[in-house]
């Protein structure tokens, strides 16, 4: 399976917990199936490599750095599910992040903590983790790659809405 990830590598996108969600998945729930893929540049990249290297969870995730569309788009194309970790702060929980919207206009599921606007923006396109738990996004992350059935309804689901809902036409 593949999950995967666009977007800045900075520290309230929340990549660490997503990191350490990839350790439980592989260490704890002993998923050694799932590649994750992260698409993006940031001043958090170096360090995000290195929590990978210690969790050790570097064979499953690549990072790209800063990818020209293509590549962005063969991921999120190829993405069994994506994932937006972004940390719930006042912030995240109050912005609509680009990454749903471009996963939802190409048809993929989501996995993401509850933050208000990310709920409005994804609708039924998303599953929701607790917020900043770790093992819940981990859990649902796994449960969702499980479920080819309710990947496709939410995939289809997200890109209707692009469509019919949230489209500026």
């Amino acid at each position: 399976y593949l999950v995967g990830y666009i977007g800045v590598m900075g520290k309230q996108e929340g990549i660490d917990l997503l990191l350490e969600g990839v350790h439980r998945i592989v260490h704890v729930l002993r998923r050694t199936d799932i590649q994750f893929g992260l698409i993006g540049g940031g001043t958090e990249l170096e360090n995000l490599k290195a929590l990978a290297k210690r969790l050790d969870v570097t064979d499953y995730v690549t990072f790209t750095g800063r990818a020209p569309d293509a590549q962005l788009l063969e991921m999120i194309n190829t993405a069994d599910v994506c994932v937006n970790p972004d940390r719930a702060n006042e912030m995240n929980d109050r912005s609509t992040m680009n990454k749903i919207m471009e996963y939802m206009a190409l048809g993929a599921p989501i996995v993401q903590f509850d933050l208000t606007e990310g709920r409005v923006s994804a609708g039924e396109a998303s599953w929701y983790a607790r917020k900043n738990d770790v093992a819940d996004l981990a859990q649902k992350m796994v449960s969702l790659l499980d479920d080819e059935r309710q990947r496709t309804h939410m995939g289809a689901a997200g890109r209707e809405r692009v469509e019919r809902e949230l489209s500026w036409q």
